[in-house]
């Protein structure tokens, strides 16, 4: 392992240990490369799990044209989630956790079986995952004014801050994913409206990226774990005390509050 990987991920886990936020990486450290930025992600997650957090899933970033266009960036990227960042629709998420938060909607899959071949065909993609749940993922970045790169976001674990999964459960074959509406609210004033389409054109599709991406890197998809798709339309800004209400067609309302502080 480079040196400059675990000097980049010291400062990413002591700015996300402290809540101080950092200049960008890629000035910082010059860091470019997407394979190292995953080698310095990669290190604190064993950091993480070495501490006592158990890997439940992953989340898909940059998922939106638009946001990839605004970083000038081709592809999308990838966290891991932990079960610690983990919360239920109506629970209180702490903003003493959270340094520069965001909230977004998305539909999560969860797998019931592993997807360990290369080039993951649609069939096999679709027979592996269970069932679909709506879910928030709010997202947070250590560098400073979200000033980042590619490789800026996925260093810090995809910006991944916490994310919250609906009850309600819905199988591929009850509805389609491309189709579903999705509106996000703030203290009751509609601030975010999409559909599933804009998220790679499919949520599916983000999938399928992330599990060959993941074969890829060595580390397959395997059963039980949650995957965060991506935004389902643009995200917003948190602030204390806020509360977000998500509707994502056919699965029912999540309410998403922060605490005061």
């Amino acid at each position: 392992m480079p040196e400059s990987s675990a000097n980049i991920a010291d400062a990413v886990y002591q700015s996300r240990r402290t809540g101080l936020c950092i200049p960008p990486l890629s000035l910082t450290y010059g860091l470019s490369d997407v394979d190292e930025a995953y080698r310095v992600q990669e290190i604190n997650t064993r950091r993480r799990i070495d501490e006592g957090a158990r890997r439940v899933g992953r989340k898909i970033g940059l998922t939106s044209k638009t946001v990839q266009a605004q970083l000038g960036v081709d592809q999308p990227d990838f966290g891991v989630l932990f079960d610690d960042m983990q919360f239920a629709s109506g629970e209180t998420l702490p903003m003493k956790r959270l340094m520069q938060p965001r909230i977004e909607a998305e539909i999560a899959f969860v797998l019931e079986h592993d997807l360990v071949e290369p080039n993951t065909s649609w069939s096999a993609l679709e027979g592996a995952i269970g069932y679909a749940v709506a879910a928030a993922e709010v997202v947070d970045s250590a560098i400073a004014d979200w000033k980042i790169t590619l490789a800026d976001t996925i260093a810090d674990n995809a910006s991944c801050g916490l994310f919250v999964l609906g009850e309600q459960e819905r199988k591929l074959g009850d509805f389609d994913p491309r189709l579903c509406s999705m509106v996000l609210s703030r203290n009751g004033e509609e601030v975010s409206v999409g559909t599933g389409a804009a998220c790679l054109g499919h949520p599916l599709r983000a999938v399928k990226w992330l599990a060959d991406m993941s074969v890829r890197l060595g580390d397959p998809l395997r059963r039980g774990e949650i995957i965060l798709s991506g935004a389902l339309g643009p995200m917003v800004d948190v602030a204390p005390n806020d509360t977000f209400t998500i509707e994502v067609g056919g699965f029912g309302a999540l309410t998403v509050p922060f605490s005061a502080e």
